[in-house]
């Protein structure tokens, strides 16, 4: 089996930086996740780590999410939206059965997924501005928290999106 260049770039988008993305979300959430107790506190020992590591995971969150819409959006989908005949888009538009799979999906994909990047650069922000201070106050731990796993749903549905309609007409 041989990759083309445009699936080999579809493939580091969508696997690699997908991966990336969901081992930084799934670290930096355990992180936030042992920053609560029961009594509201904390060692101050374990914090520092933990925060460190919170602060390294939400950071490598935004990193990579900014990576993965810009090879997207600069890379990847400039082939889909290709006009000639056999490019992806033209491929779904081709089939009134498939038609709908650019009019919503693409276009939803590809405007839902820079959400992304910009909810775990703030959850990045607050993470680095007010470590210590998240282990501590609930409230700001539990807005970053859903600020954090909605930037991950943002992702899982432009990579289901993404997943499905490449299943439909590929990038070749």
């Amino acid at each position: 089996m041989s990759l083309s260049n445009r699936e080999s770039w579809a493939l580091i988008h969508g696997i690699v930086f997908g991966a990336l993305f969901m081992l930084t979300f799934s670290g930096g959430l355990a992180e936030m996740w042992a920053l609560r107790t029961s009594n509201g506190k904390v060692p101050p020992a374990i914090t520092a780590g933990r925060v460190r590591r919170l602060q390294i995971g939400t950071v490598g969150m935004a990193v990579v999410a900014w990576v993965t819409v810009i090879v997207d959006t600069f890379v990847v989908y400039p082939w889909y939206r290709e006009a000639a005949p056999t490019s992806a888009k033209s491929q779904l538009l081709a089939d009134p059965s498939t038609a709908n799979w650019h009019d919503f999906g693409m276009e939803w994909k590809e405007h839902l997924a820079w959400i992304s990047p910009f909810l775990a650069t703030a959850v990045a922000v607050v993470a680095v501005l007010y470590g210590r201070r998240i282990s501590s106050d609930s409230r700001l731990r539990n807005l970053v928290t859903g600020l954090f796993v909605l930037s991950f749903v943002v992702v899982a549905v432009a990579g289901l999106f993404g997943a499905l309609i490449t299943k439909a007409a590929g990038v070749k």
